[in-house]
């Protein structure tokens, strides 16, 4: 069983940063593509970033470009989100995905394990 966990969330001020970070245990990480999630409340899931298993590929939505930045690190089983310059929009719950695949997807339907996410608030 794939245990996905997310920490990093938290309450901030517009224009300050943040570094999501999701643990993933239970198989090999490196066999993985691995995705952030983000929903707000009364809107759909979406995805804002996605990487594949080497890490050479990558995805950032536009309403995060320029801003976030995802990474790997395959010796740690752990990805990463790095948020910067964020604004009350960004208000929302993050969850890490995983599919087994080595190439990422930005379709939620298409990953295999969830984690149970974080809460990030971002005031004005």
């Amino acid at each position: 069983q794939v245990q996905l966990v997310e920490s990093g969330g938290g309450l901030v001020q517009a224009g300050d940063s943040l570094r999501l970070s999701c643990a993933v245990s239970g198989r090999t990480f490196i066999n993985y593509a691995m995705a952030w999630f983000r929903q707000a409340p009364g809107k759909e899931r979406e995805c804002v970033a996605a990487i594949s298993w080497s890490g050479r590929s990558m995805y950032h939505a536009d309403s995060v470009k320029d801003r976030f930045t995802i990474s790997r690190d395959n010796a740690k089983n752990t990805v990463f989100l790095q948020m910067n310059s964020l604004k009350p929009e960004d208000t929302a719950v993050y969850y890490c995905a995983a599919r087994q695949t080595p190439t990422y997807s930005i379709r939620d339907y298409e990953h295999d394990y969830w984690g149970q996410g974080t809460q990030v608030t971002v005031s004005s």
